[in-house]
């Protein structure tokens, strides 16, 4: 049976409502957690019916905002690091993968306390902090890292330092594609400044490499 033509239409613009909605709280809320829900249909240009229709409330669009920002950041933990790279390339390369993601490390880092709590912020980032913590650990054994620190306690020192940067890169102070912070990175966790443009510097023509290969 086929489906009246004005349905399709509704869906789509639906979606799109949805989704311009998310990307307009993960901006606003990253700023300013205080963000009212009708300041956020204005700033993603939909009636507060709308919005509300999406999302009944805040906890709902939190909470959809947490499951958008634990699938992307998920997907970019996993993204292309291989058991067998070197640490320092393994390293590099999940820096690099992460900072697309990085605006949602921020607005979830904003809202935790207030909003979805520090345990469910923890759940979201566990995949990200086990693979950061395993690559730190294998670094530290095949002497690549510095080892005065708990590989879990440098992950958790290198995850603010990046946030950091994040906040730096959005108030304009900064600019960077990642690279520049995949090299403080691997600075911080031992590695020579000059190897560490270096590392980060094929890592990223060789995932770039990727990409076009993919497209």
């Amino acid at each position: 049976m086929s489906q009246p033509v004005g349905r399709v239409p509704q869906r789509r613009n639906a979606r799109s409502n949805r989704a311009r909605i998310l990307a307009t709280a993960r901006q606003e809320l990253g700023r300013n957690p205080d963000t009212t829900l009708e300041e956020l249909a204005r700033a993603s240009g939909v009636v507060r019916r709308t919005l509300f229709g999406h999302f009944p409330g805040r906890a709902a669009l939190l909470e959809a905002l947490a499951e958008e920002a634990a699938e992307a950041l998920q997907a970019a933990a996993a993204a292309g690091v291989e058991a067998t790279d070197p640490a320092e390339r393994a390293l590099a390369r999940f820096s690099l993968s992460m900072w697309p993601v990085g605006d949602r490390y921020r607005m979830l880092l904003a809202l935790a306390q207030r909003d979805l709590g520090m345990e469910r912020v923890a759940e979201i980032l566990a995949p990200a902090r086990v693979e950061v913590t395993a690559i730190l650990e294998r670094g530290q054994r095949d002497g690549v890292f510095h080892s005065h620190l708990p590989p879990a306690v440098m992950g958790a020192g290198l995850e603010a330092m990046t946030i950091a940067l994040l906040e730096e890169v959005n108030t304009g102070a900064l600019e960077d594609d990642g690279r520049r912070t995949a090299v403080a990175t691997l600075i911080a966790a031992g590695v020579p400044e000059k190897q560490a443009h270096v590392v980060v510097d094929d890592v990223a023509a060789a995932v770039a490499a990727e990409v076009v290969a993919e497209s």
